[in-house]
């Protein structure tokens, strides 16, 4: 199984594996699953910090390599998948996300529940 995390997702994999539950933590660690980060998530860390809306003390990127999570590139599908997506959640930084999702036709593992309005699996 493909999966793309959310962005909080990530943050509670990295500070509060508590707040994942056991399903969540069995198909982030089975080994034949891949996991997956979108770049996006990395720009969303990145300019929450900047702004001091977030604090991270420390490098997503290294990190994600570090527990083997693939990045997900955005590209120019993605952007077109985008284009098409409705209305539902207005947070672009979750609707990029969930574009990839939907393109790339990856579950999807985030608790906001406006995913769900999306043509792509919630885990």
């Amino acid at each position: 199984m493909k999966i793309l995390v959310d962005t909080h997702i990530f943050l509670w994999m990295l500070s509060y594996p508590e707040k994942l539950t056991k399903k969540r933590r069995y198909e982030l660690e089975f080994p034949s699953n891949e996991v997956f980060l979108s770049a996006i998530s990395i720009a969303e860390l990145v300019i929450k910090s900047s702004i001091g809306k977030l604090n991270i003390n420390f490098d997503p990127l290294e990190l994600a390599r570090e527990m083997r999570i693939d990045i997900l590139d955005f590209s120019g599908i993605h952007a077109m998948t985008l284009a098409q997506l409705p209305f539902h959640h207005k947070d672009p930084f979750d609707r990029m996300i969930i574009a990839q999702a939907v393109s790339d036709k990856l579950n999807l593992m985030s608790d906001d529940s406006k995913f769900l309005h999306y043509d792509c699996l919630i885990i």
